[in-house]
């Protein structure tokens, strides 16, 4: 348990949106890990000396046994779990080369933007869901009142 007067340590994590043909790849995280069950977008914790940009990379290697390319910066969102605190940087990535495999997480999905919202996400990733979601709705909206008379 920390004191109160101890400063709060927040764990650098970096995870990818990585998009594929108008879908998001999800992971679920296995019966043994913190919020075992929840869906998530892959990634992990940043190594000492990384790059976002090298940890998303290495992450999604050992992860997924994919190349992805990050393209930008999504969002940051720094969420306090009771047992600790955490800064999420989220990057929407490319697909690249490879073939995804459940190698460090239970299994994957590639589902539409609208369907996420119908996953089970841990609390820190429900505002880049929304967000997602929200996104995608937008662009439909925006074509729909185009193509009206």
């Amino acid at each position: 348990m920390r004191r109160r007067d101890q400063p709060i340590h927040w764990v650098p994590v970096g995870a990818a949106i990585i998009e594929h043909r108008g879908r998001v790849l999800i992971t679920r995280r296995g019966p043994r890990a913190h919020l075992a069950g929840f869906w998530e977008f892959p990634g992990g914790k940043r190594e000492a000396g990384e790059t976002w940009q090298e940890c998303i990379h290495r992450e999604i290697r050992e992860e997924l046994g994919i190349e992805v390319t990050p393209i930008t910066l999504f969002a940051v969102i720094p969420y306090r779990y009771p047992h600790q605190a955490v800064e999420l940087h989220f990057f929407r990535c490319s697909m690249g080369s490879g073939v995804p495999q459940a190698l460090g997480c239970a299994e994957f999905r590639w589902v539409s933007y609208q369907d996420l919202a119908h996953y089970p996400f841990p609390p820190a990733d429900a505002p880049v869901v929304a967000k997602l979601v929200g996104i995608r709705q937008a662009h439909v909206l925006d074509r729909l009142v185009v193509q009206s008379p």
